[in-house]
């Protein structure tokens, strides 16, 4: 396609959704004005956009297509099954093979304590099926007052009315009339911002477990269900736990009889460097949610797993409550579940989550030594294939920059100007690379940050909005 005719085709797509289209976390006025940046095709960790401009992806399209773009192995499997069975429900104890195997595969996958799993579409309504059953729980042990969730403050578990009221993000709550009742925030565990001077790693997360037995406490043990985390907080921007936190905080739940949900709708599938962030920290969770990295994002599907203990209580309770009264349309997709099993079989026949146990401390080391000295810059944090760089106005004080000035959107558009896709989250540059990454892509996309943190400094400065300490 000739330039002249790829710039007519975007300028009618721009237009076509403008016309009709209301995007997901984005500026309503914004896209009103300026339109979307049109996609068209993608293979390996390159994706292409209408015009014919190829970008570094280097967030994995939203933490998700983890072994790259133009997989015909899993386009393969999708076709295959969508011409022997493109759908079936799950209703009534209908099943089809590929949603059998799979259950079957992450059983065996995830953590021991993990016994049953539910498929769903979406993280969000992952989290949504956990927090429903939760509740049924405790309704069939006569316990009707151990409703209430504890969450934490900027963590992100989704955006439906239960899971974006267990998200921990203000925008997700002004004008939603979130959270509703039943659901609680401690502290985000970061603690380059939100520990007390001079207190270690360590001690903040023995105040962190403080804050949450205290919690339990004032609110009645009798009436907290469960905790939800994530094993390292990602859309809220990448907050990498404290030394010892899982450590001091898994007790206080154990203690008070609270259900622990892992969220590894991000973490999971090998973004840390192990198959799940519960094992990378050594954790086991009474309960499980993952999605994003299930298909690479090829085609929706999310997962819900319970323990053992957790399904003896429902299999027992069944007699009395009837059916299990939850489920969605496409529950256990085949199609989907084929894509899973294509996706996993990627995975470890090219021993992907191995590869990025090997190349995580080199993009960690990379991020840290280029930028953490930068006085732009007030942290460099992240684990595994996962990182954020956080902008402040002072390096000094930690002074972060008024949300309203758009800095780290500035700092985004220019690593995207230089051909790299990053995510702006606050004031934070977030990373999430597929996990087919190069070395030499590390160092692309270093260059690329190097030059939009560098500019937008210069800018800021120019503007008198900024200047380096001296």
């Amino acid at each position: 396609m000739g330039t002249s005719a790829a710039d007519e085709l975007t300028s009618s797509l721009k237009s076509l959704d403008q016309a009709n289209h209301l995007h997901p976390f984005t500026s309503v006025a914004a896209h009103a004005a300026d339109g979307p940046l049109v996609m068209s095709h993608g293979k390996g960790t390159r994706i292409t956009d209408s015009k014919g401009k190829t970008y570094l992806d280097a967030f994995a399209g939203l933490w998700c297509v983890n072994v790259g773009y133009g997989r015909e192995e899993i386009a393969e499997a999708i076709a295959a099954q969508a011409k022997k069975l493109a759908y079936y429900h799950s209703f009534l104890a209908m099943a089809n093979e590929p949603s059998i195997r799979l259950a079957e595969r992450l059983i065996k996958l995830t953590p021991a304590s993990l016994g049953k799993v539910f498929f769903g579409l979406t993280g969000s309504d992952g989290n949504d099926t956990l927090i429903k059953i939760i509740w049924y729980y405790n309704n069939l042990l006569g316990r009707p007052n151990k409703k209430k969730i504890i969450a934490r403050k900027l963590a992100y578990h989704g955006v439906t009315i239960a899971s974006g009221s267990l998200s921990g993000l203000p925008n997700l709550h002004g004008g939603f009339d979130l959270p509703v009742d039943r659901f609680l925030h401690v502290s985000t565990p970061h603690h380059y911002r939100h520990a007390p001077a001079g207190m270690s790693e360590r001690e903040f997360s023995a105040h962190l477990a403080k804050e949450l037995e205290d919690l339990i406490l004032r609110e009645g043990p009798d009436t907290i269900a469960a905790f939800f985390a994530e094993p390292v907080m990602g859309a809220g921007g990448v907050y990498v736990p404290p030394e010892g936190y899982f450590e001091a905080i898994v007790p206080v739940l154990k203690k008070y009889d609270i259900l622990f949900a892992a969220d590894e709708v991000i973490c999971g599938f090998g973004r840390l460097g192990k198959w799940f962030g519960s094992q990378y920290y050594n954790f086991e969770p009474d309960l499980m949610t993952g999605a994003k990295g299930l298909t690479s994002g090829y085609v929706p599907l999310s997962m819900s797993l319970i323990s053992d203990q957790v399904w003896q209580v429902l299999l027992e309770g069944s007699p009395t409550m009837g059916p299990f009264g939850h489920g969605f349309t496409y529950s256990a997709h085949p199609v989907a579940a084929a894509a899973a099993l294509a996706n996993l079989d990627i995975i470890e026949r090219e021993g992907l989550v191995d590869r990025v146990a090997r190349l995580a401390p080199i993009l960690q080391r990379r991020l840290r030594e280029e930028f953490q000295d930068h006085p732009l810059v007030g942290e460099v944090r992240g684990v595994g294939f996962v990182g954020a760089i956080e902008l402040v106005t002072d390096k000094k004080t930690k002074l972060p920059f008024d949300l309203k000035l758009g800095v780290a959107l500035r700092a985004y558009r220019k690593v995207l100007a230089c051909g790299v896709i990053v995510r702006p989250i606050l004031n934070n540059l977030v990373v999430s690379p597929p996990f087919v990454f190069t070395e030499e892509e590390i160092e692309e996309l270093v260059a690329a940050l190097k030059v939009a943190i560098d500019v937008t400094a210069a800018e800021l400065t120019a503007e008198g909005i900024w200047r380096a300490a001296s």
